[in-house]
């Protein structure tokens, strides 16, 4: 089944509005010539069935739109989140051995770097996801690395405890990270079953109409207007690199500033 992240939002949002103005189209003549041929059938059952669609339409919308805005919030905590477990690491990197301490420094300073850049570069390709997956993965193992080999030195260490779980909490919403903002989306299936309601929905409002003996309306545009806008939102919740709703790093850019000078006062002398 084709994926809807795969069509920029305005061409969502184009094609939103040309099939909900086609089904009123449709629907209103099926309803006209129903209207012509016979009077028998009458305007307020199909107002009911009209209704009741619509209404099921409005659900399966507020449905959708509640999980696309409440993984919106996921993200802007795990922002919040992982900024605090950065800074957590960065400070306790301070308890590793001099040789190590401004390694490991620049490390977490980098890694901050290329999170800020990766949320800021715009739209996402496979070969830039697969390039900051990779450069974070690198980081996050000689940083594992250099934890283990000092962990060994003194097994019973708590602070070498300490660093180690601040490391673990930062590979944790790294994933979590990744799994929401990059892998997660609106599933295939709710998009067709929204789409389907929505024509069935409209094809209603058209018949409707047309049965009632009624001229087009000059309001079926801003119908479709309404449904687009409100498809197009969904859709750009439902990726982070859409631009519409962008999560703020400033919470990790506010620790990258944080973190250059002392980091570099901090790092030792190439031996």
């Amino acid at each position: 089944m084709i994926r809807f992240d795969v069509f920029p939002i305005w061409v969502a949002f184009v094609a939103t509005f040309v099939i909900v103005i086609l089904a009123v189209e449709a629907g209103y003549r099926v309803g006209h010539h129903s209207h012509r041929r016979s009077e028998d059938e009458k305007e307020s059952p199909v107002s009911a069935i009209a209704g009741a669609i619509l209404g099921l339409a409005a659900f399966m919308l507020a449905f959708t739109f509640g999980i696309v805005a409440d993984r919106h919030a996921d993200r802007r905590a795990l922002v919040r989140d992982e900024a605090v477990a950065l800074r957590t690491a960065w400070q306790r990197s301070d308890f590793l051995p001099e040789t190590d301490r401004g390694e490991a420094a620049a490390l977490l300073r980098t890694y901050v770097d290329k999170r800020v850049e990766f949320a800021q570069a715009g739209k996402l390709d496979s070969e830039r996801v697969r390039s900051g997956l990779v450069d974070a993965q690198r980081i996050q193992n000689r940083l594992w690395d250099m934890a283990v080999a000092n962990a060994r030195k003194d097994m019973n260490s708590d602070v070498a405890a300490l660093y180690i779980d601040s490391l673990n909490q930062v590979n944790a919403l790294h994933a979590m990270r990744v799994a929401i903002a990059v892998q997660t989306r609106v599933p295939p299936e709710i998009w067709l079953v929204l789409y389907c309601i929505t024509i069935l929905g409209m094809l209603s409002v058209g018949y409707q109409t047309g049965i009632a003996g009624s001229k087009r309306s000059a309001a079926w545009p801003l119908l479709a207007v309404a449904f687009a806008l409100v498809f197009a939102l969904i859709g750009g919740l439902d990726r982070p690199d859409s631009g519409i709703l962008k999560v703020t790093q400033q919470p990790l850019i506010d620790l990258r500033d944080a973190m250059t000078p002392a980091a570099t006062n901090r790092e030792v002398a190439p031996r």
